[in-house]
């Protein structure tokens, strides 16, 4: 491609807060300015602008399955809403208030069982607000029942499910020890010891494994397990006591105490539905005792397993490999109790010699390693490594911090003799090994590694230091290409991913195998097959676009794929006129991946035009590069300048700026901050490359977008959604929290919801703000609940009788605290003597491990669109179910698990699956249903925004720009006025 000269490129730039070029050219050319300057940076998974279209989520919990407003004002009360009106809500309708809660004998929906009716008004008749507030837990609320099993279906379908079962003896007991673990230093003076007060961290592990080698009689290896931290269980008596260990050098005493024993009959009990609470320390026992042999013989990262050998096919050729391994955990569900396997890949630093490393990792060769441009890359790859040494006997590992300052043939040391007959010398590092360690150094001219503290450095020469087998490589530090090949092993086809699954549990648990003598011995078995379980396939709804000649054009989407298309003269349903933009072309001064402007702004304006999104011409036009996007300040001066150029030129405000950029960059994160923040103007990013070919996907997808943030409705859905009458006024509510990676300690995390505002629900107004690090409730989940009806209200001129909140990011046992806290919460801020609407909680969860595989040979691939399963897998009593929504074209499939924990509005299994499955099709970035419920996906999509703005207010805190601790300030997340109702952040 050669670049096109159609159009006048006006050269300089910026002079004392002006910039070169002018207004719209005429004859279909555009004035550009231009601005030099470079770039490096990386971008993280869910920055899908670049792509123009629906994509994956890349947000890292690590989980099974993560105030009060105004009082609202007075509204008329709904006829129908309270001629449907269920005895619980009445009841939670009076407490809400203080009301007293009088007893009453009434019927529920069809759907409802009289027990369940009893059991809610009997909590509900001792339930107040002020025992709520001090967490009662007498009085707390819990999840409600499976009202009933769904028939809906388009076709049934066979399945697998990598559930193992697992059988157990329910007279059985497991005896609970406590067991704590100190490191300990000897008297001066005394053979006794005492224990050191200075926290250091222990090997919790090897120092257990020590104590069952030393006293096998007492500890019996293959009839203990410990969790690594204060519990050892055991299918023997222990002789309780205080036992000295030794271990790498040094001394360790270990306190072992009776704690309790753990009857199985318990499990049973809740098993055969005759407890109401499952028995979560005996289930915790019989996890560790499965993972008993996998904690001594694998490396344990999150909830995965991995060997410490990876295969040689595997191997990454830059110091790191892939490890293929496992995420185990054990459920109870309407099956029993099951072991639920899946396998896992992880990236980690090849147990290699430390120069091996670098050569293959940094391309660096020994004689390299001090010269001034390889030093820095040199420190950055190898501080907080763990190290082995080679010159002795020991399995100590070593942490890097760093390296010495003088090559090794120039370190010399104090050495002390340790029995006082010789006074300290100064050895020369090169001698000492040779004497000491019988050791020639070969590489002298190269620097140590610094192993010890600042105040005691112990410097070890590199070649004498291997790295440790339990070091996870981070993933974002990764090649493209070697990211690409890890993305290969871990995105294995159905059928490959099962067999892998079944052969983990196999080599662990087959008759004969290290895992199987230990669960022998506690009286447990597993099943070498999955489990199968029938599925239903829904069929997928009908759609609504609209059309070149304005009337509504209505499509029945592919049964395979339920994919449509935006051609054939469809357009979207209400399209917006864009008729302010500009556009920042951040490619100007790259070599290759430069913006081909004269092509690609004329293809956008017809693509979008064709959608019925109409688009003038830019009123600006700016050539620049990427180094304008290397500080937030130039951002914010950049954005300003354009933005008052467009108001010179037509006095309307700014709708959209469209940037296009060669390359992902760190920069995005201030440009979103400033525009939506602090000016109010919405921005669309995208690639050049993509820009340059000009798909007509590509070009859909950004319309899409576009029309979205724009207020636009893309795609409506025909019918009726379920369980909601023409009368109803309904609203969605979509909530998650983003948390900071686990390294992180200091960040807030950031609260996200989202609340529907239209008849369709294809229009959300968000809300996203800071709260107290790793918290996972939503503090302040009322107010802004109050804060979502009454902009209903304002959208509708009536706020919404019924409610359904989707909770995204929690697990099991957190759903109580839903209830409690954030259900609570919310009907205290919303619910005045004369509005009490109907309000139904689902939670929604994407990190567990269950795989759904079809079970018939003339099947291949994944799991159509639509299959739900709410037998044999789920739950044994909840109302919970497990749907695929989406078509899986890479790798395996992984359905969503939704449980419904409170229901108001009385939904059956079939309308609430129907209902969900439905919300997958109005996602509006894309034409496919999506994996997520669409409410929960933009709550997600908004939680990732605000922890970008995070990370940019955290950044401005670093260079003084910020007062300290803004990052909890909500005042820097508070978008601008223009925006705030706005889907901004599609």
């Amino acid at each position: 491609m050669e670049r096109n000269n159609n159009y006048n490129r006006v050269g300089g730039g910026r002079s004392n807060g002006g910039r070169g070029g002018g207004g719209r050219g005429g004859g279909g050319g555009y004035h550009h300015g231009g601005r030099n300057g470079n770039y490096s940076q990386q971008y993280g998974n869910q920055q899908q602008e670049y792509y123009g279209g629906g994509g994956g989520r890349g947000r890292g919990r690590d989980r099974d399955s993560g105030g009060r407003g105004q009082q609202s004002q007075r509204t008329p009360a709904n006829s129908r809403q309270h001629a449907d009106r269920v005895p619980e809500v009445d009841a939670w309708s009076r407490v809400a208030s203080g009301q007293p809660v009088v007893a009453q004998r009434q019927t529920l929906a069809p759907n409802r069982n009289d027990r369940q009716v009893q059991e809610i008004n009997a909590k509900l008749s001792t339930l107040s607000v002020t025992e709520h507030s001090k967490d009662g837990v007498a009085n707390a609320l819990v999840p409600i029942k499976r009202p009933d099993h769904g028939t809906l279906a388009m076709r049934s379908v066979k399945l697998l499910v990598n559930h193992f079962s697992i059988k157990f003896d329910p007279s059985n007991t497991i005896l609970r020890y406590d067991v704590d673990i100190q490191q300990a230093v000897e008297q001066e003076g005394s053979s006794s010891t005492r224990v050191l007060k200075k926290k250091k961290r222990i090997p919790l592990r090897q120092i257990q494994e020590k104590l069952c080698s030393e006293y096998p009689d007492r500890f019996p290896l293959l009839q203990t397990a410990y969790d690594g931290e204060k519990n050892i269980f055991s299918a023997v008596s222990l002789q309780a006591g205080t036992y000295s260990v030794q271990l790498d050098g040094r001394s360790y005493v270990c306190t072992i105490k009776f704690g309790n024993e753990l009857n199985l009959s318990k499990l049973q009990d809740f098993l055969n539905r005759n407890a109401v609470h499952v028995p979560r320390d005996v289930l915790q026992a019989l996890d560790v005792v499965m993972k008993a042999n996998l904690f001594r013989e694998k490396v344990s990262v999150g909830r995965g397993m991995y060997p410490r050998v990876h295969r040689r096919e595997d191997d990454l050729r830059c110091g790191v490999a892939a490890y293929r391994g496992s995420q185990q955990s054990l459920k109870v569900t309407s099956n029993g109790l099951i072991m639920c396997t899946d396998y896992s890949v992880m990236p980690f630093r090849k147990r290699i010699p430390v120069l091996d490393f670098l050569k293959e990792h940094l391309r660096v060769n020994v004689h390299d390693i001090p010269s001034a441009r390889y030093w820095v890359k040199v420190v950055a790859a190898l501080t907080g490594l763990k190290v082995t040494v080679t010159h002795r006997r020991t399995k100590q590992k070593y942490t890097v911090f760093g390296l010495s300052e003088k090559p090794t043939k120039d370190i010399s040391f104090v050495q002390e003799d340790l029995e006082g007959k010789k006074a300290p010398q100064v050895v020369m590092l090169t001698d000492y090994f040779r004497e000491k360690w019988d050791k020639e150094i070969v590489h002298k001219g190269i620097p140590c590694l610094q192993l010890g503290t600042v105040k005691r450095p112990n410097y070890v020469p590199m070649e004498f230091c291997v790295l440790a087998e339990d070091r996870r490589f981070p993933k974002e530090q990764l090649s493209k290409e070697v990211a690409r090949r890890l993305k290969d092993l871990s995105l294995l086809a159905p059928d490959k991913r099962m067999n892998e699954t079944c052969g983990i549990v196999r080599e662990e648990y087959a008759i004969g195998k290290p895992g199987a003598e230990v669960i022998q011995n506690f009286g447990i078995g597993v099943s070498m097959n999955m489990t199968e379980v029938d599925g239903r396939v829904m069929e997928p709804p009908k759609l609504k676009l609209g059309s070149s000649n304005g009337k509504p054009n209505i499509i029945t989407v592919d049964k395979q794929k339920c994919h449509y298309n935006l051609l054939q003269g469809r357009t979207l349903v209400t399209g917006k006129s864009v008729e302010r933009w500009a556009l920042i072309d951040f490619s100007s001064m790259h070599d290759e991946l430069w913006l081909d402007i004269d092509s690609f702004i004329p293809k956008l304006m017809k693509r979008c035009g064709n959608l019925g999104v109409r688009m003038k011409e830019p009123l600006r036009v700016y050539q620049t590069n990427m180094q304008e996007l290397n500080n937030v300040n130039t951002v914010r001066e950049l954005l300003k300048w354009l933005v008052e150029e467009c108001r010179k030129i037509d006095n309307g405000r700014l709708q959209l700026i469209v940037c296009v950029m060669p390359e992902r960059h760190d920069g995005y994160k201030s440009l979103k901050l400033v525009s939506e923040i602090e000016l109010g103007v919405m921005t669309q990013c995208c690639l050049s490359e993509n820009a340059n070919k000009g798909s007509d996907q590509f070009l859909a997808n950004l319309g899409l977008k576009i029309n979205a943030k724009l207020d636009g409705c893309n795609v409506q859905l025909v019918e009726r959604f379920p369980r909601f009458s023409s009368d109803d006024r309904y609203m969605f509510i979509g909530a998650d929290v983003n948390h900071p990676a686990a390294s992180n300690t200091e960040s807030p995390s950031v609260a996200a919801i989202v609340g529907s505002v239209d008849p369709a629900a294809t229009r959300y107004v968000p809300r996203v703000f800071p709260q107290e690090h790793r918290k996972e409730e939503i503090v302040n989940f009322g107010s802004v609940c109050l804060d979502l009806v009454n902009t209903y209200a304002k959208f509708n001129g009536v706020k919404p009788n019924k409610i359904v909140v989707f909770r995204d990011g929690v697990s099991d046992d957190q759903f109580e605290m839903v209830l409690n806290k954030e259900m609570v919460d919310m009907k205290k801020a919303i619910y005045t003597e004369h509005y009490r609407p109907f309000v139904t909680f689902v939670v929604a969860q994407k990190r567990h491990t269950t795989r759904l595989f079809l079970n018939n040979e003339n099947d291949i691939g994944n799991v159509p669109p639509g299959t739900v399963v709410d037998t044999n897998i789920v739950h044994t009593s909840n109302f919970d179910f497990y749907l695929c929504s989406h078509f899986g074209g890479m790798g395996t499939s992984k359905a969503t698990h939704y449980s419904v924990i409170w229901d108001e509005i009385g939904f059956s299994a079939n309308e609430i699956q129907r209902l969900t499955y439905d919300l997958c099709f109005v996602f509006a970035r894309c034409t496919k249903p999506v994996s997520l419920v669409t409410p929960v996906y933009y709550a997600d999509l908004l939680a990732y925004r605000g922890r970008m703005f995070q990370e940019e207010v955290m950044q401005m805190e670093a260079s003084g720009s910020a007062p300290p601790s803004s990052s909890f300030d909500q005042a820097f997340y508070n978008l601008d006025q223009h925006l705030k109702d706005s889907m901004f952040f599609i």
